[in-house]
């Protein structure tokens, strides 16, 4: 059952050349992070290119219900006005982050500092995902969260009424949890310090700059060292979202095992925190090339063309480039199953608490459709059946996980038989035109 409502089947089926613009929505990551900072910030936000799934919309209602002014204006234009750093309102209600686990982490960061109480839930999914490994630094800021067995949702954060800076070293490769510490850490004094062995994304550090925040960023041999201070007033922005390479994945892995396809996907954030599946695929001897490259709003960009690739082998994807493709390996294992020999993934723990336990999700999805795979708590491997030769057939389960559904989509564009999935409806929380534009580029994808 989904957690969005009845449950879509939906099957993709062999289809001919891809070809045409793919015009993916806003980056996920920036498009949280845009709405909670304008709230966060003094005076009027103004947002262009928004994601508008449910993940952001959800995370937009949280931000009305703490007291921010939220305004859709159509066409992916937003405008927040701001209630400034600790000014938040305790909400009359709960807060219902549905699917989002990059909602809720940050959500409760960005509360954990403000003598208010707010109680957050989610759909089926949600409410089984860990939730200590952010409440747990959050506590050291004076916070109090009381939740479920297990440290689940539905929880409730009781902000720290004289909140004091933290020194943290963040225990696995996690931008939620280091993004959550630093946004508690906008309403403490002094300066708190987060502390990462391996680097993830730095949207929020370099947003946090962007909105007038006192951050700074230093390599040493105990890894990243990032230092906010406390207490400032953020100035609004004027924000222009890139579109989400984590979307972009999709147009572009179909397109290279789809024969004669030609792909265009224009304006895709390319932060080098997030373009690993991109440089992955290229060692596998993809035709991926980066057209236009640019700089906007801080965040490189350009426009990517994909091309149909028969010749991909299987490659050891390198443990340290995880955390720059951890939402992409489910899609990169559908490319592995089409490529010739063994594709080794390592270092991949984190993709057991995501969604869904992500690795015995495609692992099962993969089995069903005639494809050998090997997996470890920290590992996997696809074994290559080359180009054109996964038999498919198979029904898979989505486990409520978007980028599951989405990937056995992509697979079943170059199979022998269509792929079906039980259920694509959580598709919607972060690519909710999918469907159609899939079906623009020649893709057959059907709803059951």
């Amino acid at each position: 059952m989904s957690g969005h409502g009845t449950p879509i089947p939906m099957t993709s089926s062999p289809c001919g050349p891809l070809s045409g613009v793919a015009e993916v929505p806003g980056d996920k990551s920036i498009s949280h992070r845009s709405l909670i900072l304008g709230a966060m910030a003094v005076g009027e936000t103004k947002i262009t290119g928004l994601l508008e799934g449910e993940d952001v919309l959800d995370t937009a209602k949280a931000m009305r219900a703490l007291g921010a002014e939220v305004i859709d204006h159509g066409n992916g234009s937003w405008s927040v006005h701001g209630v400034g750093v600790g000014g938040f309102a305790e909400p009359e209600n709960v807060i219902d982050c549905g699917n989002s686990g990059t909602g809720v982490r940050l959500l409760m960061g960005a509360v954990a500092t403000c003598p208010i109480s707010v109680t957050f839930t989610g759909d089926a999914s949600l409410n089984g995902r860990p939730m200590a490994r952010v409440t747990d630094p959050l506590a050291l800021f004076g916070t109090q969260a009381v939740g479920r067995k297990g440290g689940r949702l539905p929880m409730t954060i009781v902000g720290a009424v004289e909140p004091v800076p933290v020194r943290y070293e963040v225990p696995m490769p996690s931008a939620q949890v280091k993004s959550a510490v630093l946004l508690a850490g906008l309403n403490a004094p002094g300066q708190t310090v987060v502390i990462e062995k391996e680097a993830t994304r730095d949207h929020s550090e370099r947003m946090l700059a962007g909105f007038g925040a006192e951050i700074t960023t230093e390599q040493t041999a105990d890894g990243r060292v990032i230092t906010l201070t406390g207490q400032p007033e953020l100035n609004p922005q004027v924000i222009a979202v890139p579109r989400d390479p984590s979307s972009a994945a999709f147009p572009v892995c179909a397109a290279l095992l789809a024969p004669g396809s030609d792909v265009l996907v224009p304006g895709i954030g390319l932060n080098p925190t997030r373009a690993g599946l991109f440089t992955t695929l290229r060692e596998m001897g993809a035709d991926l090339t980066y057209e236009n490259e640019r700089l906007e709003g801080g965040e490189p960009v350009a426009d990517l063309r994909a091309r149909y690739s028969p010749s991909m082998v299987g490659v050891v994807v390198p443990p340290e480039r995880a955390a720059s493709m951890i939402d992409e390996y489910p899609v990169l294992s559908a490319i592995a199953a089409n490529a010739t020999g063994i594709t080794m993934m390592a270092g991949v723990k984190e993709l057991r608490v995501k969604e869904s336990d992500r690795i015995d999700a495609m692992a099962r999805g993969l089995r069903a459709n005639g494809v050998e795979v090997d997996e470890g708590a920290d590992w996997w491997s696809v074994t290559g059946m080359g180009i054109g030769n996964v038999p498919g057939g198979g029904t898979c389960e989505s486990f409520l996980d978007h980028r599951i559904a989405m990937s056995f989509m992509v697979l079943g564009m170059g199979a022998q038989n269509p792929v079906s999935v039980d259920d694509g409806g959580p598709i919607a929380t972060s690519f909710p035109i999918f469907e159609p534009l899939m079906t623009q580029l020649g893709a057959k994808v059907s709803r059951d």
